[in-house]
C-alpha cells in the first residue's frame, strides 16, 4: 500500500489527521474522565470501609505494590503477546473490577479483606495494561508525529481529570457511591470495544522521518518470542546497559521525589505560611492544570526530544520551586505554578518519547515494565521524603532545599554535555555545536528500527 505523505508542519494537534488516533484519544478521554471519577471518590470509600487512615494508606500501597514488585514480567509479556488483544483483554478486566466494587458498595458488602484483594488484582492487571496501551497508541501514527500524539495525550489526561472531579460530586450525589465505579467500568468497556477497529501504521513503508535528520527505517525484522522470565531479565540488562535510559532514570527520579509532590507540598505552603485555606489550594491546583494543559500544547511542536531537554526542562521547574518556597503571596504562587506545570509538561513529554523510542520495538514493554517499578519506587519514597524534610525544615526551606537538589545535578550534567559536544565536535562545525548539531548521527544497530509514536 503506497504511504501518504503529510505536511510535516509543528502544529501540536498533528496527530489527530489520523483516524485511529481520534477514535483512541476520544475513547481514553472517556476513561481518564471515569478513572478520576473512581478516584475521587475510592479514598473516602476505603475510609468510611475501614474507619482507619492507616488502612486507607494502605489500600493505596497495595495497589501500587504489584508495580513495584511485576512491572517487569509485565513489560514481558506485552513484548511477547500481541498487542491489541492484550490491551483490549486488560482493559476488559479492569473493567470487571471496577463492576464488582460497584456491586458490593451497592449492596453494602464490601468489606476490609475484598477491598485489599480488589486493590491487588486492579494492580497486578495494570502492570500489563499500562504498557500495553501505550505502545498500542504507539501504532497509530507515524514516527515523526510521537510528540504531538504523546502531548495529546497528556492534554487527554488533563481534561479527563478536570471533568472526572468536577462530575464524581454530581453523580455521587445523584446516583450513590457505586455510580463512579460503574462509570469507571463503563469507560474501559469502551475502550477495549474501539481497540479492534484501530487501523496501525505499517512500519516497514514508513519513512515519515525522512528530512528529519534520521535515516529512513530499516525493514522490519521478526525478532522470536523469548519466555516472560528471560525477557524479564534481559529487559532489565538492556535498560541497565543503555546510558540515555539511566540518565533519564536518575533526573525523572530526583525530579519525582524532591520536586513534583505538589499536592503535598503546595498544600502546606498554601494552608500553612501563606495562610489561604483550602480554597487557596483549589486555586493553585487549577493553576497548575492549566499549566499542565498548556505544556502539552507546547510540547506538541518538538520534533526531536531528548534527555538534555528533559535534564533543562527539571533544571528550569527546580529553580521555579525554589521561588514558590520564598513567594510571599498567593498571587504571586499561583503566577508561578502556571510555568511549572508547563515545564513539567514538557519535560514528561520529552522523557516519554526517548523511553519509548530509544529502545528497539521488541524490547519496549520490558523497558516500559522497569520504568514501571522504578517510578512506583520513587511514587512511594517521594511523599514520605518530602513530608519528613517539610516536618523538619518548614515548607519555605523544605521547597527550597528539594529544588537545589534537582536543580545542581541536572545543570551539572547539561554543563558537562555541553563540554564535551564541544570537546569532540568535528572540525568545521559551528562554534559551541554537539555532534548531534554538526551533522545527523548514526542509527546505531540496536536502534535500527526505531518509532517515534505516542502514548495512548
Amino acid at each position: 500500500m503506497p504511504v501518504i505523505r503529510r505536511p510535516r508542519g509543528r502544529n501540536p494537534w498533528r496527530s489527530l489527521r489520523y483516524r485511529s488516533m481520534r477514535w483512541w484519544s476520544a475513547a481514553n478521554l472517556v476513561s481518564n474522565a471515569g478513572t478520576w471519577m473512581q478516584l475521587t471518590v475510592q479514598n473516602l470509600l476505603v475510609l468510611q470501609v475501614t474507619g482507619s487512615a492507616a488502612m486507607t494508606g494502605l489500600s493505596l500501597a497495595v495497589q501500587a505494590g504489584p508495580g513495584l514488585l511485576l512491572g517487569l514480567a509485565g513489560g514481558a509479556a506485552v513484548d511477547a503477546w500481541p498487542r491489541k488483544l492484550t490491551a483490549a483483554v486488560s482493559q476488559v478486566a479492569l473493567g470487571l473490577v471496577a463492576f464488582t466494587t460497584a456491586a458490593l458498595v451497592a449492596l453494602d458488602a464490601l468489606n476490609v479483606p475484598t477491598l485489599l484483594l480488589l486493590a491487588a488484582v486492579t494492580g497486578v492487571i495494570s502492570t500489563v495494561d499500562g504498557p500495553a496501551t501505550a505502545l498500542l497508541g504507539n501504532d497509530l501514527v507515524p514516527r515523526r508525529d510521537v510528540p504531538s500524539a504523546i502531548a495529546l495525550g497528556s492534554a487527554v489526561h488533563s481534561v479527563g481529570r478536570l471533568a472526572g472531579t468536577a462530575l464524581a460530586g454530581g453523580a455521587v450525589l445523584l446516583f450513590g457511591t457505586a455510580s463512579a465505579f460503574v462509570a469507571n467500568g463503563l469507560s474501559f468497556v469502551l475502550v477495549a470495544a474501539v481497540i479492534p477497529f484501530l487501523r496501525l501504521v505499517d512500519r516497514a513503508t514508513d519513512d515519515s522521518t525522512e528530512g528529519l535528520g534520521q535515516p529512513a527505517p530499516a525493514p522490519a525484522t521478526t525478532v522470536p518470542a523469548t519466555p516472560v522470565d528471560d525477557g524479564a531479565r534481559a529487559g532489565l540488562r538492556f535498560f541497565l546497559a543503555r546510558p540515555q535510559l539511566m540518565l533519564l532514570a536518575a533526573i525523572t527520579a530526583l525530579s519525582s521525589i524532591f520536586g513534583r509532590n505538589y499536592a503535598l507540598t503546595l498544600a502546606v505552603l498554601v494552608t500553612g505560611p501563606l495562610a489561604a485555606g483550602p480554597g487557596g489550594f483549589s486555586t493553585v491546583s487549577t493553576a497548575l492544570a492549566v499549566g499542565g494543559i498548556a505544556g502539552a500544547l507546547l510540547a506538541g511542536v518538538l520534533q526531536r526530544p531528548s534527555v538534555r531537554l528533559v535534564a533543562a526542562m527539571s533544571a528550569i521547574g527546580a529553580v521555579l520551586q525554589i521561588a514558590t518556597g520564598l513567594t510571599p503571596t498567593l498571587g504571586l504562587l499561583i503566577l508561578l505554578v502556571i510555568p511549572m506545570a508547563v515545564v513539567e509538561s514538557v519535560a514528561d513529554t520529552a522523557g516519554t518519547t526517548v523511553l519509548q523510542t530509544d529502545p528497539p520495538p521488541a524490547m519496549r514493554g520490558r523497558v516500559l515494565g522497569v520504568w514501571r517499578s522504578l517510578s512506583t519506587g520513587w511514587g512511594l519514597v517521594g511523599p514520605p521524603a518530602m513530608g519528613l524534610l517539610m516536618e523538619l525544615a518548614g515548607a519555605r526551606t523544605a521547597l527550597v532545599i528539594g529544588g537545589l537538589l534537582v536543580a545542581v545535578p541536572a545543570a551539572a550534567g547539561l554543563l558537562v554535555h555541553a563540554r564535551r559536544g564541544r570537546a569532540t565536535a568535528p572540525a568545521g562545525a559551528p562554534a559551541g555545536a554537539t555532534p548531534d548539531a554538526a551533522a545527523p548521527a548514526p542509527v546505531p544497530a540496536a536502534r535500527a528500527e526505531p518509532e517515534l509514536v505516542p502514548a495512548g
